[in-house]
């Protein structure tokens, strides 16, 4: 799978979806974002603190510590390839590996009224779509697209949209192939500044553009991310 992955942002390349330095400003972009989100305080309706205990006292975790603040363009650029010398893969334009847990309650709205549960959201649609597994990546255009005709959606009717970033290049391709408006994709940024707990990134997603859907009082949203082996998978939600 590593393999798999160092290639991949190559592929992209050759095939004329990006230019070098757009895969540059992205994750810069990204980090960016993230750092004044969390400044803000815009993640702390999503985040569960909890308690670590050690010999010096209890230590409070309320915060994602892979967030970088300060990121600049001038220092990304001085990162060695992380899988081979020609590569473009580094640490700054690739998603963190992270601890991370995340989860959602789903219920009915006959439930929800029952148990006098006010939603955050209700679930449209959704979808997976296999692809190639040489371009895993781009999974989540195939899962979007048709996640969108099962709402009855086209890619104008979204308001904010949640993308996984796998890699830089993997995220610019699946904007491009999707056509939709960069400005409303990951606005606190993504995996490359947040982290990537396998396992656990979709819940992760889900929640970020539920919370923010509702900051904005905004109606409707996607969330997708790629799937390792050759898959993607997509949801719209609606407030």
């Amino acid at each position: 799978m590593v393999i798999i992955w160092a290639r991949l942002p190559k592929m992209w390349l050759r095939n004329g979806k990006l230019v070098e330095k757009c895969k540059i400003t992205s994750p810069v972009a990204s980090q960016n974002k993230a750092e004044d989100a969390q400044k803000s305080g815009k993640f702390d309706d999503e985040i569960v603190p909890f308690i670590v205990k050690n010999r010096k006292g209890d230590i409070t975790v309320d915060k994602d510590e892979y967030i970088r603040h300060g990121v600049t363009l001038e220092g990304m650029q001085k990162l060695r390839p992380a899988f081979n010398k020609e590569g473009t893969v580094t640490a700054a334009n690739a998603s963190g590996i992270n601890d991370g847990a995340a989860g959602v309650l789903v219920m009915s709205r006959e439930q929800a009224e029952k148990r006098g549960v006010n939603p955050l959201a209700t679930i449209k649609s959704y979808a997976t779509a296999a692809l190639d597994p040489a371009i895993m990546g781009v999974g989540p255009v195939n899962a979007s697209r048709k996640a969108l005709d099962k709402a009855g959606w086209n890619v104008e009717d979204l308001d904010l949209v949640e993308a996984n970033e796998a890699f830089a290049a993997q995220a610019l391709a699946v904007n491009k192939d999707m056509g939709w408006d960069p400005e409303i994709v990951n606005v606190n940024g993504g995996a490359i500044a947040i982290g990537h707990p396998i396992g656990a990134s979709g819940a992760r997603i889900l929640n970020t553009l539920i919370y923010e859907m509702k900051r904005r009082d905004v109606k409707r949203g996607l969330a997708t991310l790629c799937i390792g082996g050759g898959m993607g998978v997509a949801m719209c939600l609606e407030r």
